[in-house]
């Protein structure tokens, strides 16, 4: 578990594929005025101790229950791309410890995609990077995040995660839809899409529509995947009007479109 800080409600934020908890470090210092707020590494990720496994979407919302329930209160979850997948299942499979979810970027219907443009991905990325500066000017608009993604090693910068391990995650959401999931969250959601979404088209205002807590869509024009770093100021304060509501009943989400 990483602390970030703050006091109140827990506040739960889980990383996508190939990030880790400290890539929240942009987000988690604002969240602090609304709760405590914390992050997990994934399995695979971060400085997770679970190392060189088959994990799949229970092994990981598992150990998101397990940090919840040791809190003492229900948190409010905010997951980017897999980790919204994950949040979405911890409020599906155990509803009495999310109080409210926002989803980044989320996919949760992927079949028939494969996990050949991952492997091409990384098997073009020109690891290990020489320097912390080769990794930044490589990521560009994308360096804040992946600096964060990386570690250095006798031979230069590595991903902390393993790109095989990657590719064995990700192949789990080409076999599986998660409307089931989806169809059992009943806590308010919030779904920020970006405009250039990396997801298949309209499944995001869709999970909105389909949770049984009720769900606002928002896509934010102009933003990539990353949308907390490529829009920042427009997610925050999307996110902090939907906390407003779920923690203080004082402001209401409308809107399909910011």
């Amino acid at each position: 578990m990483v602390t970030f800080g703050g006091d109140g409600p827990p506040i739960l934020l889980l990383h996508a594929l190939m990030g880790r908890a400290a890539t929240w470090w942009s987000v988690a210092p604002w969240l602090t005025r609304h709760g405590s707020v914390i992050g997990i590494d994934a399995r695979g990720h971060g400085r997770s101790p679970h190392r060189g496994g088959q994990w799949r979407t229970p092994d990981f919302v598992a150990d998101a229950a397990e940090l919840v329930a040791g809190l003492g209160a229900p948190a409010v979850v905010i997951g980017h791309s897999m980790g919204g997948l994950h949040g979405i299942a911890l409020a599906a499979q155990h509803p009495d410890l999310v109080r409210a979810l926002v989803l980044e970027d989320v996919g949760v219907d992927l079949r028939g995609r494969t996990v050949d443009d991952w492997r091409a991905l990384f098997d073009a990325w020109p690891v290990p990077f020489a320097s912390m500066r080769h990794v930044r000017v490589f990521f560009g608009p994308a360096a804040d995040y992946f600096s964060e993604c990386v570690e250095e090693r006798a031979d230069g910068y590595h991903l902390v995660a393993g790109p095989h391990e990657l590719v064995d995650i990700a192949a789990e959401w080409g076999e599986h839809a998660y409307w089931d999931l989806v169809d059992r969250v009943r806590c308010p959601v919030l779904a920020i899409e970006a405009e250039h979404t990396v997801m298949p088209a309209g499944q995001q205002a869709e999970i909105a529509a389909r949770v049984p807590g009720g769900g606002t869509h928002l896509v934010v024009e102009g933003a990539g995947h990353l949308v907390h770093d490529s829009a920042p100021r427009t997610y925050q304060g999307a996110v902090e009007a939907f906390l407003s509501w779920v923690l203080h009943e004082d402001v209401e989400i409308t809107g399909d479109r910011v």
